[in-house]
């Protein structure tokens, strides 16, 4: 009974007080220009508008986040494939090339690693049934047959055993 009066005056000042869940979120949308993905955010009471490259290989379009609280927070446009990449326990993994290939034949989607500047690659494709290769450094994570859906979003994880690191010395070792 305790526990519903404390929900219903939960619900009551959200209402009444204008507060919404969506207020505290950051929001990232496409740009007016189509070329970026714009994330909103508070910073010291003020909007501040971060900004994101939007890519185009013909009619796909895809970006690249997640780096740091306010990506990692934000509510995105719906594309329909999410790939999440890690290695070696670490939260995050950048740098990955990929490439996705229709599993019935196709244009061959090549994303080069130098625009997978964070760890969560989002592709808007049409539905079908895509082979998804992606390769770090020297290594290749695969997934085939991943279905995606018309009006949902598919998430894939890829993950290497460990991430190798910088290749060679440091200066001074």
């Amino acid at each position: 009974m305790h526990r519903g009066i404390v929900w219903a005056f939960a619900l009551w000042v959200c209402i009444v007080g204008g507060v919404s869940l969506a207020d505290s979120g950051e929001v990232a949308r496409i740009g007016a220009t189509g070329e970026v993905v714009e994330l909103s955010h508070q910073v010291d009471g003020r909007t501040v508008v971060d900004t994101l490259p939007l890519h185009r290989a013909g009619a796909i379009r895809y970006f690249s986040a997640g780096v740091g609280l306010e990506e990692r927070t934000a509510e995105y446009p719906p594309f329909s494939l999410k790939m999440v990449f890690t290695a070696g326990g670490k939260p995050y993994l950048s740098g990955v090339s990929v490439t996705i290939q229709p599993a019935k034949g196709g244009t061959v989607l090549t994303i080069p690693q130098d625009q997978v500047e964070g760890p969560w690659l989002f592709v808007d494709l049409p539905a079908g049934i895509y082979d998804v290769t992606a390769t770090h450094r020297d290594s290749k994570q695969g997934l085939k047959g991943v279905k995606v859906e018309a009006g949902k979003q598919r998430v894939i994880h890829l993950r290497w055993a460990e991430d190798r690191g910088l290749v060679g010395n440091l200066p001074g070792e």
